[in-house]
């Protein structure tokens, strides 16, 4: 197109090139040798990328979800309801199918088998049939993990919205911060706080002074074992959100409820991209209101993070919890140790 045409903005439309080389056997027809460029939509900027999603739908310029069906078929001879779901969120979050709806109608009974079988053994009666409320609990069950995996609500990716009040969306992270096992904490905290030795027992004292008075701050443990599973449990046990991270996976699974810093926080994959980055979360997400509520973050192997994580994490606190203060007054604590950290 750019070839022979060029675009008029006044009248927003392609008209033929005046100057140019002429083509043989055309006459009045001009061609150059530049180059068009097509404009790329990411899909975190959901109205444009669907509204040209569902343009190229309409001129058949897409390629069709085949290999996505084939996929969800494949799940379907021998993966369970669960499994088919946790495909189908990925499927949704990282790869963007042109017709995500159809995928969903196809395959929604095998992604209800489960609850299906649940209810049935609840009540007792083994002629009840998938219905209305059983797609509606899957996909429920399949938005709780696109949220978990980007951030996004379902009608977001272009699929039916499932039929629940907004605030259970948002209150599912907090949810998830407020259910731990109180008699197990009590344990861990009085099994742990016995063997503290003096520095530790200092560190801790002084720690919890500082969270009772809510003063917020930043504070660096040189990896003082137990010291900071003592303190989280403790925090939880008073039935507040303490957010658990972690730089690695293999360090995330030493800490109860932990996950990584990136999956979490949602962090650039590239942190020298830009030198102001900030955490990819929205102030309506449901992350946004466990960093409101937060009383504590405990990151640990922080040693091994980039600077401008953090840098990124207090630019995100300060937006969300609305205050000015280093890392919008919530209390960081970071753990680590230098010495077992490469230059």
């Amino acid at each position: 197109m750019p070839k022979y045409y060029t675009w008029n903005k006044s009248s927003r439309k392609f008209i033929q090139r005046k100057q140019g080389k002429p083509i043989q056997e055309y006459p009045d027809v001009y061609s150059t040798d530049v180059f068009g460029r097509i404009y790329s939509v990411h899909p975190s900027n959901d109205e444009c990328f669907y509204l040209r999603l569902e343009a190229c739908q309409r001129l058949k310029l897409l390629e069709n979800d085949d290999h996505w069906d084939q996929t969800l078929n494949d799940a379907a001879i021998s993966s369970s309801a669960q499994q088919i779901r946790t495909l189908f969120s990925i499927i949704l979050c990282t790869c963007y199918p042109s017709k995500s709806i159809d995928l969903w109608i196809k395959y929604k009974d095998h992604m209800c088998d489960d609850i299906l079988y649940q209810i049935r053994n609840r009540m007792g009666n083994l002629n009840i049939q998938i219905n209305e409320e059983f797609f509606n609990e899957a996909l429920i069950s399949i938005e709780d993990m696109c949220l978990m995996m980007s951030n996004k609500l379902l009608i977001q990716l272009c699929l039916i919205a499932p039929n629940r009040p907004m605030h259970d969306v948002f209150n599912k992270e907090v949810h998830r911060e407020k259910t731990y096992d109180l008699n197990n904490l009590k344990e861990l905290i009085q099994k742990n706080l016995s063997l503290l030795n003096e520095q530790q027992k200092y560190v801790f004292d002084t720690l919890m002074k500082v969270t009772n008075n809510d003063t917020g701050g930043i504070y660096f443990l040189d990896a003082p074992g137990g010291t900071g599973k003592t303190f989280l449990a403790t925090i939880r046990s008073q039935n507040k959100i303490a957010l658990a991270l972690a730089s690695s996976g293999i360090a995330a699974t030493l800490l109860e409820g932990c996950r990584t810093a990136h999956s979490a926080l949602k962090l650039p994959l590239n942190m020298q991209s830009n030198a102001f980055q900030s955490c990819n979360i929205s102030k309506k997400s449901a992350m946004a209101k466990v960093l409101q509520q937060c009383q504590l973050i405990v990151w640990d192997e922080c040693t091994m993070a980039h600077k401008k994580s953090l840098e990124a994490l207090n630019r995100t606190l300060k937006d969300i919890r609305g205050n000015h203060n280093l890392f919008g007054g919530a209390m960081i604590l970071l753990a680590g140790d230098f010495r077992q950290t490469l230059p």
